[in-house]
């Protein structure tokens, strides 16, 4: 396939929105929830010891901590809410509020002999599967000393202690609460780091996408760049023919086999001339990002009447959905290089048979269009859209990559899939409202 407004098609190539990377926004929103589940569940120990009247705990103490725990656990739950980026720093600093809030808590019941001092855990394996090693290594640190200190400064208790025993049928409560918190924490850890795990895993899937997005849009402005200088240094050799032409047609006026055959040459030149003026008005068109709206309907006609003048020598059937519903569009007018790029790919697979439906609502346009060609082999569907592939002789390969990236940039999808009897399908979706690429165009 070949692009004749090659030059348009990238004029806001670098107006897109750029990636970025997800922050530790989804992370701290996890960690809020799992801070969330310890108070209530130390609430619950809390009041049942309470009711337990030979366990006697400081809970006045105990109760100021898990008070700036909850008040901590609230502020960030508003903070989340806010359109602020979460560094590692912040992220890291909510982990050893915890850790400090919690140490008090196990201070004041029984230290080391707590059985949910383990919970350390937590902090230590969410900052691995989430922070650099750097704030990892702080972490785990502060978690060893923290849980050091506990053996030998404390607030005994000995109803927790691990020899206390209160009947020969009564359950240890230091065994019992082990059992509890491995069972809390088994739970945390192994659902929400592999959820965090998860979401890192699609970030650098997304990451990968966006990497290629932005190798296929450095060959498009590679490709861009030189039809631009091509344009601008065709105009003269087109000046030259014309010229040559007229003198040759009245030089042999009376050979009428050349006279036909420098009407056709006189036809292509003056063809020539009509694309390269039409991609200085396109370019002049687009440059203040103002398009003309029209009905869909009248849109899609006018191209498909455009593309059968330019192949009337293909077979199309045309199937354009009658619809209710009077919608305007304001497509970028690459938009419609992009469709004819697609249109004949289609005829040069299988001129003499192509099927093409059209429907729209009143979010989106499609475009189907069926061919009985030869079909899509697995190795040139997997690199389509992605780098420079041809699957004709005369073919550049560039027709497809300047469509896929077009209809992306345009917020649009482009699939291609092979037919089960014979032939491919292209499928093209085209949102009606996309997203301002032309915004910051001056900027």
């Amino acid at each position: 396939m070949n692009s004749s407004n090659t030059t348009a098609l990238v004029d806001n190539t670098n107006n897109r929105a750029p990636f970025t990377l997800a922050d530790h926004g989804q992370h701290l929103g996890y960690w809020v929830i799992i801070r969330t589940l310890v108070l209530i569940f130390l609430g619950i120990a809390a009041l049942f010891c309470l009711w337990q009247d030979a366990i006697n705990l400081p809970f006045n103490e105990i109760l100021i901590a898990l008070v700036i725990l909850t008040t901590v656990n609230l502020l960030t739950f508003s903070r989340l809410r806010q359109q602020l980026p979460v560094t590692d720093v912040e992220f890291f600093i909510q982990l050893l509020i915890d850790l400090a809030c919690l140490s008090a808590v196990f201070y004041f019941s029984g230290g080391a002999n707590n059985p949910f001092v383990s919970y350390f855990l937590v902090p230590i394996c969410i900052s691995a599967a989430t922070l650099s090693s750097r704030y990892t290594l702080s972490i785990t640190t502060l978690s060893i000393i923290s849980y050091s200190v506990l053996l030998f400064f404390n607030i005994p208790l000995p109803a927790l202690a691990p020899h206390q025993h209160h009947g020969e049928n009564t359950l240890n409560l230091h065994v019992l609460g082990m059992w509890l918190n491995f069972f809390i924490s088994a739970g945390l850890i192994t659902y929400f780091v592999v959820k965090m795990a998860r979401d890192l895993r699609q970030q650098e899937a997304r990451l990968n996408r966006w990497r290629e997005d932005q190798l296929r849009d450095e060959q498009v402005m590679a490709v861009a760049t030189l039809a631009a200088g091509t344009a601008h240094e065709l105009g003269t050799p087109l000046s030259s023919m014309k010229l040559l032409l007229n003198e040759l047609r009245d030089e042999y006026h009376s050979n009428a086999a050349l006279q036909k055959d420098l009407t056709l040459l006189q036809d292509q030149v003056a063809h020539c001339s009509t694309i390269l003026r039409n991609l200085i008005a396109t370019a002049e068109q687009t440059k203040d990002g103002q398009t003309a709206k029209e009905p869909i309907d009248s849109y899609c006609k006018t191209l498909l009447e455009n593309w059968q003048l330019m192949r009337p020598d293909v077979v199309a059937q045309i199937h354009l959905a009658s619809s209710n519903v009077a919608i305007e569009c304001q497509f970028h007018p690459t938009i419609a290089q992009a469709i004819l790029n697609l249109l004949n790919n289609a005829a040069d697979a299988s001129p003499a048979q192509i099927q093409i439906d059209i429907r729209w609502d009143t979010q989106q346009l499609y475009w189907t269009i069926t061919d009985e060609g030869p079909g899509i082999t697995e190795e040139i569907q997997s690199r389509l859209g992605k780098t420079f592939v041809s699957t004709k002789n005369k073919g550049m390969g560039i027709g497809l990559l300047l469509t896929q990236a077009t209809i992306n940039r345009y917020g649009g999808e482009v699939r291609l899939y092979n037919r089960a009897v014979r032939g491919a399908i292209t499928e093209l979706v085209l949102p009606l409202k996309p997203p301002s690429v032309t915004s910051n165009h001056n900027g």
